[in-house]
């Protein structure tokens, strides 16, 4: 029996971070992970995987589309689908082979199988018993489904089984017009799919920027993605190598079906924290099944710990990752901190789709006096010489202290021009600050001091 001052239960982002942090503080640091490789969802079948076939997809869109513009002459583009998805295989072993080294570089333990909390100091692994002074449990989330629909991973898929097709469909739908839902579609479209893309509610990406999301859907629809929107589905019944989707329009209730090869059911991800045992224990759940924690993501039982996905909050890798140095550091007698209020969120299509902070919707609902500074793309040097012209940057001020309150970008590169606003963010700058910061010509980042000159007396390129 080995004792250890932290086991952590699960190895995703925030499982393995966490792992490392307390590995840092000189804490005897084990991870518990049952499956064959580290990294959780996320690295395994989800964010990585993901991300490269998003990169190779676009690759294929620009050569199809815009190397002839740029005199790049080639003979006609094919698809080699199988050296696609090894090349996709080969960047998830490379980044969990990475998690291996970094375990071992701090001497910590992988503990290999699925773990259970016996008592607050005892984690079970496989028929091991393991003694802690401390518990994370970091065991993530997994795909939820709806009523009447039953995935096989073959024909009626998760975002899992959608990284495995063994081809690519001629038609797909996809159930969810969420960041899962979109990014995949547009994988399958770029590669030639027809994806019909099924939304219950009335506009895509729910939570998003109003302004975001127009234009996302209009430059969705432009890239060939289809939209039917206001839709519930009722069922999805499988047709020997099809399926047929049944759907009902909100605003009339009139009863539709589309058929498909695939079908894509992307309407979220729920906690999971089966097995561990937490009933047993008396740890509090909320309504939604994942774990009550305190601001110091602390559970009602002492020594028990909980961070990411299974706790609530956006399921992001970083805010995961955030929260599991955070959780490190206070179980080390050190300060945790997480700025809720600057977690980024990107989707990584083309363009790309980033925000932090809050909506000028909820600052129309809240009655915020604010003022918003906007700057199209088209005015942006370097995104027109690269075919990038479509999008905008949007800064929210207040309209008293000009101080920031978020910003919404739909562009290129939009996932890492957002983080110039979250270190403003967490710094209090106002848009006055960003305007009067030296950004190098030609970049994309000019476009962000633009809307930030247009919070005050107005953009030079626009």
């Amino acid at each position: 029996m080995s004792a250890y001052d932290v086991i952590v239960i699960g190895s995703g982002p925030g499982g393995y971070v966490a792992a490392i942090r307390c590995a840092q503080h000189g804490l005897k640091t084990a991870c518990v992970e049952g499956r064959d490789t580290l990294g959780g969802t996320c690295l395994n079948v989800g964010c990585i995987p993901s991300k490269a076939l998003l990169h190779a997809s676009h690759m294929l869109h620009e050569a199809e589309h815009n190397f002839a513009k740029m005199g790049l002459k080639c003979k006609s583009t094919s698809i080699d689908w199988e050296q696609m998805l090894a090349y996709k295989e080969e960047t998830i072993s490379s980044n969990t082979q990475g998690i291996e080294f970094l375990f071992k570089k701090n001497k910590i333990d992988w503990l290999k199988g699925w773990g259970s909390i016996l008592t607050p100091g005892q984690v079970k692994v496989a028929d091991e018993v393991h003694n802690t002074k401390n518990i994370i449990i970091a065991t993530g989330s997994v795909p939820s489904s709806l009523p009447g629909v039953e995935i096989d991973e073959k024909t009626i898929v998760t975002s899992t089984g959608a990284l495995i097709l063994p081809k690519i469909p001629k038609k797909m739908v996809v159930i969810g017009a969420g960041v899962i839902g979109i990014e995949l579609g547009s994988v399958y479209a770029r590669l030639g799919s027809d994806v019909t893309v099924i939304e219950y509610l009335d506009k895509i990406t729910p939570g998003l920027d109003s302004d975001v999301q127009k234009t996302f859907q209009r430059i969705l629809k432009k890239q060939g993605l289809s939209f039917i929107m206001g839709a519930a589905v009722s069922c999805v019944e499988k047709i020997k190598t099809k399926a047929k989707v049944s759907y009902k329009l909100r605003k009339d209730g009139s009863d539709h079906q589309i058929d498909a090869d695939t079908v894509l059911v992307a309407t979220g991800r729920k906690t999971f924290i089966d097995g561990l045992g937490l009933e047993t224990l008396g740890v509090t759940l909320s309504e939604r099944g994942q774990i009550k924690t305190d601001e110091q993501w602390r559970t009602n039982v002492a020594g028990i710990y909980a961070i990411g996905d299974a706790i609530d909050g956006p399921m992001l890798a970083h805010k995961a990752e955030d929260e599991g140095m955070a959780a490190a550091d206070v179980i080390a007698g050190k300060h945790g901190h997480v700025n809720y209020g600057v977690i980024p969120s990107v989707i990584y299509t083309h363009p790309e789709v980033a925000n932090v902070g809050v909506t000028e919707d909820l600052l129309k609902k809240e009655g915020h006096a604010y003022k918003v500074g906007k700057f199209m793309f088209m005015g942006n040097g370097r995104a027109k010489a690269n075919f990038s012209a479509d999008g905008f940057v949007k800064i929210l001020a207040d309209a008293d202290t000009d101080r920031l309150l978020g910003a919404h970008i739909i562009g290129p590169s939009a996932g890492d021009l957002i983080h110039e606003i979250c270190v403003a963010l967490e710094f209090g700058a106002s848009a006055e600050d960003l305007a009067l910061t030296c950004h190098a010509h030609p970049t994309y980042s000019e476009a962000v001091r633009e809307a930030a000159l247009a919070c005050g007396m107005g953009p030079i390129h626009s």
